[in-house]
């Protein structure tokens, strides 16, 4: 019997290729979730800035503010990033 068709050979062959292409697609998996997790944070980032930056001009029109208080709320939003917030 050829070495190539032995049932054993053939079986590690086919074991291996499964292994290299599970470890390849769950490493690609693992990158994509951080990409991803990347962008959530800059993206939670931006909206909290917007929020702070609505929420102080609802408070010129109202005539809550002062000019000290420029740019306060956004900072203060914008610094409570979500990844800070998380317990892992």
């Amino acid at each position: 019997m050829s070495f190539i068709r032995n049932p054993l050979v053939l079986l590690g062959a086919n074991l291996s290729a499964i292994a290299a292409s599970t470890f390849y697609l769950r490493s690609h998996h693992v990158y994509n979730l951080e990409e991803h997790e990347a962008r959530m944070d800059e993206l939670e980032g931006t909206l909290r800035g917007h929020i702070g930056l609505i929420e102080e001009a609802l408070d010129r029109i109202e005539g809550k503010a002062t000019e000290a208080d420029r740019g306060k709320k956004m900072n203060e939003y914008y610094g409570k990033r979500g990844r800070s917030e998380k317990k892992t």
